[in-house]
Parts: structure tokens; sequence; C-alpha cells
């Protein structure tokens, strides 16, 4: 209950601060402070009793007691009475003990003196007023046992319970029962978690292949090993090999609805089945790329029984089916529980021969790299999928379009802040829940979070400023004036040291006209500033050449010796962060360059431009380019949103354009319905579309990609206000 209420209380607090009470939170804060039944958390309650104890503070001791016996005790039933009694008869003979164990025999006598009216007409204390007066009470057998650290213990530990159970009984109001809510669907998510484990292994032993089924000879997806279970669905898989039409949204926990979904291939792709039975198969028609001598073994088994060949027209499935022999039912079954029992004792090896066999799902309104889970023939082996969509979130507490969207280096915590200019602090793990409401009088237009420690928050203004701020403590820890001529701080990036941060502060507007011919746009001029977060003070300004111009976006690498900026100019600049000098810099997109980022290996940077391109930068090699893509302008922004009557909302790009995950090796990006993710290839084009997330209404305007946990986690913003965290399962191939 303890922690129920103060989860409450933080909820409660929140309102308040949403609604502007700023007088009711302050007389709230002082009574929780003076609260006297501690949050009803019994171990505060333990402690303050024992505190007394120690201090010989007698009269709080009573005074404590007899709060609790108004509060609480007095409304229990008579029958307990007795109990409460001896309760509180132990705690002054523990006060007691104390007292002479610590020597002070004044307060002994002082206890005895205070409280002769009250006990001396109780049997319990009649042998106890005699306690100075003998010269070693621990060693008298009528005293000793209360002398013993078993005795405080037990009588700690029975206060302890009975306040607990007293607690846990007290009837609650109903603002606390979205806690009980909370732990039920916990206990019901194990619970049912058990439950499908134990009707895995019972179907594991019940379904043994029989002599007169028809069982044909697969083999099982690589993803299968790293799982710790198998649902119901992949039981199916494993003796049947159905292909079946995924249409709604997996939860999150739960894998057995979507491992067997595939894609169609585009153009004009043709199924069917072989065999009538459960145990059928699906094969597609698409025709192997590599010399027919060398196909797979059982390609050639399966097309040998099914008879399908690409240039044969379709027949009926009566006329292309063949009827098995019986050596070759045998031996696909000997096959088939040779399998099964690898697959269960042990990971089947990575380097076995992959199948012939396509498997093959409906097709939907996504794009085509919108499947879950799809093999496709490349020479005959058939290639997996990098990820599985396993669940998606939406967090709708924004009322407007949404700026910046960045998720915490432990990826418990997620900021993001609207144009509104009010930033939400929320978690995901284990629910959905906001932690912090943040709401500015000036405008805010960027955010970043610390690196060390990482509950702080860098808030960039439009006045100006910039304000540390503390997620958990809810306060703001300090506010620095940047540069009253550069007020808009349009970009921050921490050091991964935690030492310092960078500030990008811009003019308020441009000289010259954007509108006719974007190419002639003069950029505003700006600042690229140096800050030091202990000392909260400015450390040194970067030299822009050729000229003093607005800096859009920022990145650090590893270890914080390289900085990589993007410009209004066009101007890609690289820093050396030991000699706090320029290394580089190069022409790199036609108008603003929006989004940077380093690679994997921190051998190349990638960046994302008014001009529509997303382009990799060799930085060993000044401006030598290493792959460039045209991207769609839903990518790249301006990002528009229209609406009834002709009205269209137009927001040029300020967060994060594209992320990438933990290997590298694939980026998300934005587009008009979700998030897309993308592989790099080394050839072109230089992007290659592996998943749609979708879930949007409205074109995605920010991303963030987090692997810090066990399943990474894809953060889409888009204009309407909404955010989708999508939790992605890898596949190691």
């Amino acid at each position: 209950m303890g922690s129920a209420v103060e989860r409450t209380d933080e909820h409660v607090r929140e309102y308040l601060i949403y609604r502007g009470f700023t007088n009711t939170l302050r007389h709230l804060d002082s009574e929780i402070k003076a609260d006297k039944e501690k949050g009803f958390r019994v171990d505060k309650i333990i402690d303050q009793l024992q505190q007394f104890v120690q201090s010989f503070d007698l009269f709080g001791l009573k005074d404590y007691w007899l709060y609790l016996d108004k509060r609480l005790f007095s409304r229990l039933e008579d029958i307990y009475r007795t109990t409460v009694n001896k309760l509180r008869t132990s705690l002054y003979r523990y006060y007691v003990v104390n007292t002479i164990q610590k020597g002070n025999l004044e307060k002994t006598q002082e206890f005895f003196q205070k409280q002769a009216l009250e006990l001396q007409g109780q049997a319990d204390w009649r042998d106890w007023f005699i306690l100075p007066f003998i010269p070693s009470p621990e060693q008298n057998p009528a005293f000793s046992p209360y002398f013993s650290r078993q005795w405080a213990d037990t009588f700690l530990v029975s206060l302890h319970n009975f306040l607990s159970v007293l607690f846990q009984c007290m009837p609650q109001p109903v603002l606390l029962s979205f806690d009980g809510e909370v732990q039920k669907m916990m206990s019901l998510g194990e619970e049912n978690e058990q439950l499908c484990q134990l009707l895995f292994a019972l179907q594991t032993e019940s379904r043994d292949p029989k002599d007169g089924d028809e069982v044909v000879h697969h083999k099982l997806p690589l993803y299968i090993q790293n799982m710790d279970r198998l649902g119901d669905t992949e039981l199916d898989l494993v003796t049947s090999q159905r292909a079946v039409t995924i249409t709604t949204t997996p939860s999150r926990n739960f894998f057995s609805t979507f491992l067997t979904q595939g894609r169609r291939t585009p153009g004009k792709t043709q199924q069917m089945n072989c065999g009538s039975s459960p145990s059928q198969a699906v094969v597609g028609r698409k025709e192997p790329t590599t010399n027919p001598s060398r196909e797979p073994a059982q390609l050639k088994e399966v097309k040998s029984v099914c008879q399908i060949s690409a240039g044969e027209p379709a027949t009926s499935q009566a006329q292309q089916m063949t009827i098995q022999t019986a050596p070759l039912r045998q031996k696909r079954l000997q096959d088939h529980e040779k399998e099964r029992k690898e697959l269960f004792s042990k990971p089947p090896s990575q380097n076995a021969e992959k199948k012939g066999e396509t498997e093959l799902g409906e097709t939907s309104g996504e794009p085509p790299s919108s499947y879950l889970s799809s093999r496709n023939w490349e020479g005959g082996v058939s290639m997996e999928q990098p990820f599985i969509k396993l669940s998606q979130e939406e967090y709708g507490e924004h009322h407007s379009s949404i700026m910046h969207c960045r998720v915490d280096g432990s990826g418990r915590r997620v900021a993001s802040l609207d144009v509104d200019g009010v930033i939400k602090v929320w978690s995901f793990n284990p629910i959905m829940q906001t932690k912090a409401t943040i709401m500015s009088k000036s405008p805010l237009l960027s955010l970043e979070w610390a690196t060390k420690p990482d509950r702080l928050l860098l808030l960039g203004s439009g006045v100006g400023t910039v304000r540390l701020y503390d997620t958990e403590a809810k306060k703001n820890l300090y506010e620095m004036n940047i540069d009253e001529t550069h007020p808009r701080i349009l970009s921050l990036a921490c050091s991964p040291s935690g030492s310092s941060f960078v500030c990008s502060a811009a003019a308020l507007s441009r000289s010259g006209s954007c509108d006719s011919v974007p190419q002639i746009c003069i950029p505003a001029s700006g600042q690229l500033l140096l800050w030091d977060t202990k000392t909260v003070k400015q450390q040194l300004q970067f030299s822009l050449e050729p000229e003093p111009v607005a800096i859009n976006c920022t990145a650090f690498n590893h270890n914080g010796n390289l900085l990589v900026t993007g410009a209004a100019d066009g101007i890609i600049r690289l820093f050396d962060m030991q000699q706090y000098e320029s290394a580089m810099s190069w022409k790199a997109h036609d108008g603003e360059v929006y989004s940077v980022e380093f690679s994997y290996d921190e051998n190349t940077v990638f960046s994302i431009g008014e001009d529509g391109k997303f382009i990799q930068w060799n930085i060993h090699r000044c401006g030598v380019k290493q792959s460039e893509q045209s991207l769609a302008q839903d990518a790249t922004g301006p990002f528009i949103l229209s609406g009834y009557s002709g009205y269209k909302q137009v927001q040029v790009p300020r967060g994060r354009l594209f992320a990438f995950d933990s290997e590298g090796q694939h980026v998300l990006m934005c587009s008009s319905s979700g998030g897309l993710i993308q592989r790099l290839t080394s050839g072109e084009p230089a992007l290659e579309g592996v998943l749609s997330l979708g879930g949007h209404k409205a074109p995605v305007v920010t991303v963030d990609w987090c692997s810090a946990v066990d399943c990474g986690t894809c953060l889409t913003a888009s204009m309407d206000g909404k955010v989708k965290l999508s939790t992605l399962l890898a596949q190691n191939s």
C-alpha cells in the first residue's frame, strides 16, 4: 500500500502542476513532510518509533503512539484491543530496557515517575517498579529475557506485521485502486506465461507422428533457436507447416501469432497446396536463381511430388498432386522425428542446409516491406527478415505536433516536446506512465538527455536560455543565459563523458528572401558554444568558417573526441574536441542540413538535407561520398499536414530524422504513415526497405531507436501529437 500511496501522491502533484494550483501543491508538500503515517510505509513508522526510543524521548514516543491509536487502532474491532495493549506494553518495556542498557538510569527513573499513575494498577507492570534498584537486571531471571536480542527482534517483527496487515485491511479510496489493477495484470501475465509453457510441454509429449499421417519434410526458421518458448501456432508450424495470415497487431509478450506470416513476392506469384490434410505445405512458384543441378535436395523432392514449374500454367489441385509412395512417407516421418528431437534437445546448427520452401502469406495494405516475417529466394537460400514487430503502443498526452522525442541512455525514460512548449517525461516499462510534465512560458526549441546522470534534461528555448531540469526531483537545477543576439537554441548535444555540452544558438531572422528562389537564401547567423556542465560556465566558442552560421544539428562520437555538425548553409563541419578546432568541412547538401549522425564504426558520417538526399560521407577523405540515396519529402521535410477546407500545417524539421539500430546495419526513418526501417547496403540503391512500422495518421517528424533493452524499441512521433512505441525482436542470422 505504501508504494501505491507514493505513486498516487506523484499523480496528484502532477495534476496540481498541470492545473496551476501552486498554493494547493505547496500545502500538499508541507503536509506530506509532516505526515505521521509516513505514507502508510510500515518501515518508516518503525524507524520513527525506534528513533524516539534511542533518543530517550518519552514524550514523543507517547504522543506518536497516541496518534496511531486514535488514527488507526481505534477503528479496529474490540477483539483486537488486547493485541494493541500488549504491543503498547512491549513498546514501553523496549524503551525501559534501552535506557538501562545505555546506562541512563535517570531516564529509567523518569519513566516510572511519569508513568506511575498509569501503570501501577496493571498486573503486567507490578514487578517492574523495582527494576531501577536492581544492580544487574539483565541477570535477573524475571527480566533477563527482555534484555536479549531475540526478544527485541521478535517485538519489532510482530509490530511490523501487525501494522502491515492493518494497512492492507483498511478501506482504500478509489484513487488507489489503479495500483491493484496493475498488480493484477502483472500476475495474470505471469500465470498466463506459465500456462503457455505447460500447454507447450503437454502438446510436445502428445504430438507424435502416426504411421498413417502424411508429414512434409521441412526446416524450421533460424529464429526459432533464439526463442524462449513456442506457442500454439509454432507447434502447428512444426507439424503442419501452415501459412497463416496476420490481420491484427500482436501483444508485446506473445510470439505465437506472427511467426508464420510471410510476404507475397511482387509480381504474379502463385501458390498451391500439396495435400489436403492438416500437414499440407505452401510452396512458392518463384524459380531459384542458381543452377538447377545445385538446388537443395528437399526442393527437388517437393517439386517431384507437386510437379510445380514456373513455366507451367496453373491447373487444378487434383491434377497437381501425386500420391507419395510408402517408402518416401516413411523416410519423411523419420526425418521429421529427427528434426523434432534436435529442436528440443539443442539449438539447430546455423550452418545446416537451408530447405527450398518459401512461405507465402496474404498481401496487406502496407508497402511491400511491411511484412513481419518472410523468406525470399536468393540462390536457393532463404533470407530471414532481421526484425519482428512484437507490439505497438501509443502515447497520446500531447495536444499538438511533436518537435523532439528522445529516449535516455538507460532506455527507461522518454522525453517528448511539442510545438506548444509542453514536455512530457514518461516511461514505458512495465506500463506506459507519465513521470513529469514541464510547461514553459517561453518557447522551447530543443532538448537533450544529459549523459551523467541520465535523469537530467537539457532544454533549449527561443529566448536565449538553456535549462538543466531534474526529471526525478521535478525542478530546474540551473538556467543559463546563452546570448541575447542569438536567442534561438537550435541544437544541444551532451558529451559522452558528461562533463560538457555543445549548444547551437542562432539569430531570430534571416536576411534575404527564401520564398521565390531558395538557392539564394542567406542563412541566419549563429554560434556554436561549449559549456561546462559542472561549473555551468561557457568554456569556448567554436570558429565557424567561412562565416558564422546557424548550426541545425550536432552529434558526438562514442568517446566525445569528435563532433559533427550540420548547418543552414549546407556545410558539414567536423571538430576535434581535444584541440577544440575544426578538423575538416565540406559542402554536403543544396540547402540546409537537417540531421547528422556518425556510423556504427565511426569511419563515416550520414546526413539528411533540405535537398531530400541521404548521403554517407567518408571522414578520412574530406567530402568524398560513399553512397547517396534520394528520399521522398515525407522522410526529409518540410512536413505538411493537410486538413479540411484546404488547411495546411507546415513544419520544418527540428528533431532527429533518422536513427540506427545497435549494430548500425539498419536505419529508422520518417514517413507519412509511420516509421520505416531500411537496411544499409554497399551497392545501389543505398537503402533497402525492410519493415514499415505504420500506425500513424499524420506525417512522422522525428524518430529514435533505443537498443538498451533486450527488445529494440523504436519511437516515431507525428504532427498529430501521437508517439508510437514499437517493440521489435531482432532475428540473429
